[in-house]
């Protein structure tokens, strides 16, 4: 079990710097580790996972104990609460990590130019990846597979309501690298919750880190962006968007809206704004809240929307940027396709967006006119999930339009260097 680091200031600088030098220096074994050792390693936490169900869940139960007596929130407390289900669904996502293909290596292009040069663009791991994260344990399995199949060191920061989770899920993570006889540094977890440990993974670990990724609330990923000193991965909030086309399956519409918003509220992917046609407000609107309300969601309303539906609140200006993470939906009647579209482009914050229609020109409007990471066509804005995209995991969503966008999965972990073949050209 992981031993918890319990000073702070100078030590604290002292305690990451150290082990910023220690994934530095287990890069370059891991990054030429062959794929039947990273696999082998995946499958050992895997299976340690499983076997260490039991210390995992009493660890899970003195985090759960310490957020209720904090006062979380409800959405809060379920991003962080385990159960046999989830851990064995934990244990499963890294198992489908094993079998991705193994994306080190991978020749993406290559062209021979006229003067005989034979060149090819291949994949390489990033180096160094920071995770800081916030309540959500299974992110420590999560991203220590996927950065282990890249190639990549990781250092993990969870935030201090999962630490006892995540050290317990951390320890079946080094049971695999050991098993692989892989550098047991080639995953860490930062052991203190002395905040100071994320200012100095912002400044870099001097040079030892980097890209990093946050995950967790609007004020982390905030922090995160305006004061990293290295690349970062990420995206600052889920205003997703439902639009719920004149052309839609009113049976359709309404089991996508139900699941979009009320599947899990508290995930990044949930709809926070539904968008109805004006042209079916007399068909598909009352039925569509009246789904959403049995569910128990609360319904925000424009003006248009509270005329048929007396059951809601008025929304105001707030509700169209409000990231809710809770059974609360902002509704609002826009003209047709276009009208989503203005809306969307105005408050959206690139995440996700969907359209429930059975007008193909309509559907293609929508993808081609909405620059956000994910579009959905027909289907609930909850796949927005690496899984979901047969990645195995993810580590996050990014929404920013460098290297990586959308679920960050083995992939979008890599870079690449180029390999020119020649036979003896000079340049003139």
């Amino acid at each position: 079990m992981l031993k918890l680091h319990e000073k702070s200031g100078d030590d604290t600088v002292a305690l990451m710097a150290d082990i910023g030098r220690r994934a530095h220096a287990a890069a370059r074994p891991l990054a030429i580790a062959t794929t039947a050792a990273k696999n082998a390693a995946l499958v050992a936490m895997a299976e340690a996972i499983v076997a260490r169900e039991r210390d995992i869940l009493d660890a899970n139960a003195i985090d759960v104990s310490n957020g209720e007596e904090s006062g979380l929130s409800a959405s809060f407390m379920d991003r962080l609460k385990l159960d046999p289900a989830r851990i064995r669904a934990m244990a499963e996502g890294i198992r489908e990590i094993a079998e991705l293909r193994d994306p080190v290596g991978d020749v993406i292009a290559e062209w021979d130019r006229p003067n005989g040069l034979h060149i090819e663009r291949v994949r390489t791991p990033l180096g160094v990846v920071g995770v800081i994260y916030e309540s959500r344990p299974n992110v420590t399995a999560d991203a220590g597979a996927l950065c282990l199949k890249a190639g990549n060191p990781v250092i993990l920061r969870g935030g201090s309501d999962s630490l006892n989770s995540s050290a317990a899920i951390h320890a079946c993570l080094v049971e695999g690298l050991k098993a692989a006889g892989l550098p047991q540094d080639a995953i860490q977890l930062v052991p203190t919750t002395d905040r100071a440990a994320v200012g100095e993974m912002l400044k870099g670990l001097d040079g030892t880190l980097d890209v990093i990724i946050p995950r967790g609330g609007k004020s982390l990923v905030g922090r995160v962006q305006a004061e990293a000193r290295v690349p970062v991965f990420a995206h600052l909030e889920g205003i997703c968007h439902l639009y719920i086309d004149r052309s839609a399956k009113l049976d359709m519409a309404v089991r996508i809206a139900v699941n979009a918003k009320m599947r899990r509220t508290g995930v990044c992917g949930a709809a926070e704004t539904l968008l109805v046609d004006r042209a079916v407000a007399a068909t598909h609107l009352v039925p569509i809240l009246d789904s959403l309300r049995a569910a128990g969601c609360e319904i925000h309303a424009d003006a248009d929307v509270l005329k048929a539906f007396s059951d809601a609140k008025p929304a105001t200006d707030l509700d169209w940027v409000t990231e809710y993470l809770d059974a609360i939906i902002a509704v609002k009647l826009v003209d047709g396709v276009a009208g989503a579209i203005e809306h969307i482009e105005t408050f959206s914050s690139h995440h996700t967006e969907a359209i429930v229609a059975e007008d193909a020109q309509a559907v293609e409007r929508f993808f081609n006119e909405i620059d956000s990471a994910i579009l959905l066509h027909n289907a609930s804005t909850q796949f927005a999930d690496g899984g979901e995209f047969g990645m195995g995991a993810e580590i996050g969503i990014a929404t920013g339009k460098m290297h990586a966008r959308g679920p960050v999965g083995v992939e979008q972990l890599t870079s690449f260097k180029y390999r020119v073949r020649g036979s003896g050209q000079v340049r003139p």
